[in-house]
């Protein structure tokens, strides 16, 4: 790995940044590839998004469905996940005493938007709870389906978990739903460039996930996969020139779907760029590095607070984030703490009551960091222990 990618991305220099999940961050590079696209925009906005964006897009699009291998009408740009999903779930003919399958470590966004929809549809969201530990994917799967019946319509589940960043056996639960005729939804906002990610091999009815987080592209870049049986089901979010197109493509699917009115598409426009910058900089080995720092990392804080692991460190139950236990504090006042005197910023929230640390290593960390971090909790947890 080259000694100079941290110079590489446009985070303050000042800052300990472990917490690359929420937003990501956006390599120089590849950041000023976008403001091109932008400023390409504003020279001929006509020329832009009346005659150039249709055949920009296609390109777009293909080079995302290259790294995802599948096809390039079976992806839609969306800003983010959310808002994907909320087209997904508001276009399901769902009734009353419908059931939604899911689990109790999804992201609270997707929780509300499940609870919406069941309120104007008299369908039920089940949040099945999954405990901690987790110990190997076959007993997390046979727990799961025990919230399954004959009233389960849908299945909901994360890729890669916000809150527990656990990665789920999502391709077996897809199986099982499918042989069940049950409509599959990943949420894999985390996933695309934090782990090899084949949707072709997965099996999903339905996949979002999000390019500006581990994908490294500018924010508000995210995809919705669907498989082309599955296309006719969703109504378009937004209806605009795509519904009764003048002009149809070969794939309503992109005409409803993908025009939404007049926006900016540059961020779309530079995912090939995030997936170069990725490629040329040996993001395999990347991914690998900060993955070894994860596990010591975590090693180091159950062996300070002497609590016990979410999940085995094999059978890929993590990557480049990981969730470790916290003794009893305020998971508030600890992060400002953490930001406030030693300048790192990460997550510390509450999970089912139990207080969770969320630790991200992406290409801009190294063993710094994580010292950092460890001196940092070494002081402030015997303080703050209530």
């Amino acid at each position: 790995m080259p000694e100079n990618l941290r110079s590489l991305f446009l985070l303050d220099p000042e800052a300990i940044y472990l917490n690359h999940g929420s937003y990501g961050a956006c390599p120089r590079p590849v950041f000023e590839t976008y403001q091109q696209w932008q400023r390409e925009l504003e020279r001929q906005p006509l020329e832009f998004l009346d005659r150039r964006i249709t055949h920009l897009m296609v390109e777009a699009r293909i080079a995302l469905a290259e790294m995802l291998n599948c096809a390039a009408d079976e992806i839609v740009y969306f800003p983010n996940p959310t808002t994907a999903i909320n087209m997904v779930a508001r276009s399901l003919r769902l009734g009353s005493g419908d059931e939604i399958l899911s689990t109790d470590h999804e992201y609270g966004a997707m929780d509300r938007t499940w609870r919406f929809i069941c309120a104007k549809t008299g369908a039920r969201y089940v949040h099945h709870p999954i405990p901690l530990p987790v110990e190997t994917p076959e007993a997390f799967i046979e727990t799961l389906w025990q919230g399954f019946n004959a009233r389960t319509k849908v299945v909901f589940i994360s890729h890669i978990t916000s809150p527990t960043a656990l990665t789920f056996p999502v391709q077996e639960i897809c199986r099982r739903a499918r042989e069940a005729g049950v409509l599959n939804i990943v949420d894999g906002a985390h996933t695309p460039g934090h782990i090899p990610l084949d949707l072709t091999a997965l099996g999903a009815d339905i996949y979002t996930g999000a390019c500006h987080k581990w994908l490294c592209a500018p924010k508000g870049t995210a995809f919705l996969y669907t498989r082309r049986e599955m296309q006719h089901l969703l109504e378009p979010l937004v209806v605009s020139w795509g519904w009764e197109a003048n002009e149809p493509s070969a794939s309503q699917y992109i005409d409803h779907h993908e025009w939404q009115g007049t926006r900016d598409p540059s961020a779309f426009l530079t995912v090939p760029a995030a997936i170069a910058f990725q490629h040329q900089h040996d993001w395999d080995l990347v991914r690998q590095r900060c993955h070894q720092l994860a596990c010591q990392t975590r090693e180091r804080i159950q062996a300070l607070t002497d609590l016990p692991p979410i999940c085995p460190e094999d059978d890929g139950w993590f990557n480049q984030m990981f969730a470790a236990r916290l003794p009893e504090v305020d998971p508030d006042a600890l992060q400002q703490r953490l930001l406030e005197e030693f300048h790192i910023e990460v997550i510390v929230r509450f999970w089912n009551d139990q207080p969770l640390i969320r630790v991200c290593f992406q290409g801009y960390n190294d063993t710094s960091d994580a010292e950092a971090l460890i001196d940092a909790l070494r002081i402030l947890l015997p303080q703050m222990s209530l």
